[in-house]
C-alpha cells in the first residue's frame, strides 16, 4: 500500500492578533440577569440577555403597548392550534382589556371554538378513526356550524358573527370559554376564512359551498376594512403557516390599492417553527414601506401567556 501524500499544514507562522484589541459581538454587559422569587414580570423581561430575542421581544412589547395607548389597532391573526392548546382564557382576557382589538380565524378555528363551547372539549384522535371513515363525522357539530353559516348568508352577515351568533343564541353551557361568544358579546370582530374542502363541516349533509364562500368572502372585505385603519397599530400572526399570512398580504394590497395609508406599524409571527409565508408575507414584506416585523419562535401555550403578561404589565405602569 502506497504512503498517504498529503503532509499537515504547519501552523507555526500562523498571523495573530491580540483579543484585547478585537471587537466582539457578545460581552458580560449583554448576558442575562439571574432570576429570583418574587420578580415582577417587568423585571424578567428586563433581565434577558442581549442578544436576538432578548432584544426584539421587549422592543415588540413598546411597540405594541405604545399602539394601544395611542388607541391604534391590535389586530390577532391565528390559528385553530392555539385554541387546542387552552389559550381561550387568555386571549378573551386581552380583549376585556381592550388589547385585542379584532381575531382572523381559519375555517378550523371555529370548530374548535364551537366545541368548546358545546361540550367543554374539543380535538378528535384522528388516527383511531380516520381507518372506519369516521373523521369528522360528528353529528352535532357538522349540524350546528352549517346552520349558523346558512343562516348568516340568510342574514347577508360575516360567518364569524354567524357563528358567534349562534352561539349566544344557544347559550351553550362552555361559552364562557368561547373566543367566538365572547368576542360576539364585546362586540369585537371576528372574521373567518375558509379553504373550501380543508376543515370536517365540508363533508356534513348540511354544508353549502355558496354559503361558506358569500360569508368568508364577506368576512374578508371586513378583515380589508380593519387592515385598512393598521396605521401605527399591530398584527400578530400566531400558529397560521399558510392561510392567514396569504390573507394578510392580500388584504394589505387591497387597502393600498384603494389609496388607504397602512405603512407604519408592527407585525410580528409566533409559532412553534419558522416557515416561508409568515417570515415573508407577515414579517418581511408588510413591513418594506415603514413600521418593524418580529419573528418569534417558540410553543404556543408557553410564549403566548408570557406575551400577554408582558403587554398586561406594561399597560399597568405609572
Amino acid at each position: 500500500m502506497k504512503k498517504y501524500a498529503p503532509v499537515p499544514l504547519d501552523f507555526s507562522e500562523l498571523n495573530t492578533y491580540s483579543i484585547h484589541g478585537r471587537h466582539s459581538k457578545v460581552t458580560v454587559d449583554d448576558f442575562a440577569r439571574p432570576v429570583r422569587s418574587g420578580m415582577s414580570v417587568a423585571e424578567l423581561i428586563s433581565g434577558l440577555p442581549n442578544q436576538f430575542a432578548g432584544v426584539d421581544f421587549p422592543e415588540f412589547i413598546d411597540r405594541v403597548t405604545t399602539s394601544i395607548k395611542n388607541e391604534r389597532p391590535v389586530l390577532l391573526g391565528m390559528g385553530a392550534h392555539v385554541i387546542k392548546v387552552g389559550l381561550n382564557p387568555i386571549l378573551i382576557d386581552l380583549m376585556e382589556r381592550g388589547v385585542i382589538s379584532a381575531i382572523a380565524l381559519n375555517g378550523a378555528g371555529i370548530i374548535h371554538d364551537t366545541e368548546i363551547a358545546m361540550v367543554g372539549r374539543t380535538s378528535e384522535d384522528v388516527a383511531c378513526v380516520l381507518g372506519a371513515g369516521a373523521f369528522g363525522a360528528a353529528k352535532e357539530t357538522g349540524e350546528v356550524l352549517n346552520r349558523a353559516i346558512n343562516q348568516g348568508a340568510k342574514e347577508g352577515i360575516g360567518l364569524g358573527e354567524a357563528v358567534g351568533n349562534m352561539l349566544l343564541r344557544e347559550n351553550f353551557p362552555f361559552n364562557e370559554h368561547s373566543l367566538l361568544a365572547q368576542a360576539r358579546r364585546m362586540n369585537i370582530p371576528v372574521t373567518v376564512h375558509v379553504a373550501v374542502g380543508t376543515d370536517i363541516i365540508h363533508i356534513h349533509p348540511d354544508a353549502n359551498g355558496a354559503a361558506i364562500g358569500q360569508c368568508s368572502h364577506y368576512d374578508f372585505r371586513v378583515f380589508c376594512r380593519l387592515v385598512s385603519e393598521l396605521e401605527g397599530g399591530a398584527y400578530l400572526n400566531v400558529g397560521s403557516a399558510v392561510l392567514l399570512p396569504e390573507v394578510f398580504l392580500k388584504a394589505l394590497t387591497v387597502v393600498r390599492n384603494l389609496g388607504h395609508e397602512v405603512k407604519r406599524f408592527t407585525t410580528a409571527n409566533f409559532d412553534f417553527i419558522r416557515a416561508y409565508r409568515p417570515a415573508t408575507n407577515v414579517v418581511h414584506r408588510p413591513t418594506l414601506e415603514g413600521g418593524k416585523g418580529f419573528n418569534f419562535t417558540g410553543h404556543h401555550e408557553l410564549m403566548i401567556p408570557l406575551l400577554a403578561a408582558a403587554i398586561v404589565d406594561r399597560l399597568g405602569e405609572v
